[in-house]
């Protein structure tokens, strides 16, 4: 086991870069890269609980873990992040920044959505686009997008969400394409859903869910091995039985499912 760990330090190191690191997903996948022993530069808005888990990550990896502070749809905090990054060896990115919103779109409020398609895409995209120079210019590493079993198909009441996460793994597949030979491994992870605060935030009804940490586990396992997963035993059921169905069927299916979970919506 510590062998391995060593092996994914020496290819990913010796830093990595994880957005949305403050809970969640971001924070599960922070500290499985600390045990490895590589350094994590921790991104989120709120830095009370960016400091209070860098200094947890420290202690108890013995690791570097510096943070930043941004809201990532801005242009100009994306930028901040970037003049401390470019000073910084990263091997791998995790572009895990995101939020969701459900219910009717029309009901919607509009700079929400429009907040969100900023961060969604237009912070994953500018992300995609500095990082991935840095990467192929130092001869490899890594890079993870999180996308969503609801990127497969439209899902009403989950319309513009679902959309974004199209956005993503339509940008992901080609770019696996494009890297090839490039040394850089892309790795695109479609969990379904997650105990983290985006229920709480979309104000949805969440039924059964993978934790955080068993999506941080099989999105590490998986880089430099597979193109997509789809982390935790509920995502993968639902990634097959998706699968078999026409794109209009998967529609309404998906669309069924929404309107239990989010019920209590306008």
């Amino acid at each position: 086991m510590q062998s391995k760990l060593n092996d994914f330090a020496r290819r990913y190191g010796p830093y990595a870069l994880v957005t949305g690191a403050s809970e969640g997903i971001g924070q599960a996948i922070a500290e499985q890269l600390a045990k490895s022993g590589i350094n994590v530069l921790l991104v989120a808005r709120r830095i009370d609980k960016l400091n209070q888990l860098a200094l947890q990550l420290e202690k108890k990896y013995g690791v570097l873990c510096p943070v930043v502070s941004a809201d990532l749809s801005k242009s100009d905090e994306i930028e901040k992040m970037f003049r401390i990054t470019d000073h910084l060896d990263i091997g791998l990115v995790v572009c895990n920044a995101g939020f969701g919103t459900a219910g009717n779109f029309l009901e919607g409020d509009l700079e929400t959505e429009i907040n969100m398609l900023n961060l969604n895409c237009k912070a994953l995209t500018t992300m995609a686009h500095h990082m991935g120079k840095q990467l192929k210019a130092r001869g490899g590493g890594g890079l993870i997008l999180l996308s969503s079993i609801l990127a497969m198909q439209g899902v009403p009441r989950s319309a513009h969400y679902a959309a974004t996460k199209a956005y993503v793994h339509a940008l992901g597949e080609a770019l696996q394409e494009e890297w090839k030979g490039s040394g850089v491994d892309l790795l695109i992870v479609a969990p379904g859903p997650v105990e983290t605060g985006f229920a709480e935030r979309s104000k949805m009804q969440l039924g059964k869910a993978a934790a955080p940490t068993v999506v941080a586990l099989e999105s590490l396992a998986a880089l430099g091995h597979k193109k997509v997963i789809h982390p935790g035993w509920l995502a993968k059921l639902m990634a097959i039985s998706l699968s078999t169905a026409p794109r209009w069927l998967r529609v309404q299916i998906m669309g069924a499912i929404m309107a239990n979970m989010t019920k209590q919506l306008p």
